[in-house]
């Protein structure tokens, strides 16, 4: 099974709109690599590529969290060791998107850094190719921080919160 070409147009579309430089997809039945060249248009890379292309990986919100003051660095540093010791759990992006912490700009945030949440429970948005996805807590527990800035692109697998679970 492969992308459709108005799911690949879509896709382009989307790196378009968010300045994203490089896009890898990857499910058990497809591998789809997308990158934006300033000499050449964007293209599929055949999967024979991905593989070739893997250690270069372009992650553009990781840049913009290294611009953030060094305190910020610190405590993010903090927190990271202590979910890896098991006393937080880390949510991380199920794909690659807009994270969004509301379903419209009226509304209050799904979650804010103190509150108790249920597993299954709505937490966030992420816009992928026009289409909304909600993202549920896998487990029951308190929010802890939120790690990503709203309105912001995210990348597959990216931390997005941090939850101490019940």
């Amino acid at each position: 099974m492969s992308m459709k070409p108005k799911e690949l147009q879509e896709l382009i579309e989307f790196i378009n709109q968010t300045g994203l430089e490089e896009v890898k997809i990857e499910t058990d039945k497809f591998k789809v690599s997308v990158k934006r060249n300033a000499d050449n248009p964007i293209a599929a890379q055949p999967v024979q590529q991905y593989a070739q292309q893997m250690p270069m990986p372009v992650q553009q919100p990781v840049a913009q969290q290294t611009q953030a003051p060094t305190t910020a660095p610190q405590t993010e540093t903090k927190q990271e060791e202590e979910a890896n010791t098991g006393n937080y759990i880390t949510v991380k992006s199920p794909m690659i998107g807009t994270f969004y912490r509301s379903a419209n700009p009226e509304t209050p945030p799904f979650v804010n850094v103190g509150d108790a949440i249920k597993e299954g429970e709505t937490i966030c948005i992420i816009e992928a190719m026009k289409l909304f996805n909600e993202i549920e807590s896998d487990v029951s527990g308190k929010i802890v921080k939120v790690l990503v800035e709203n309105a912001t692109p995210v990348e597959y697998d990216q931390p997005l919160f941090l939850i101490e679970p019940n």
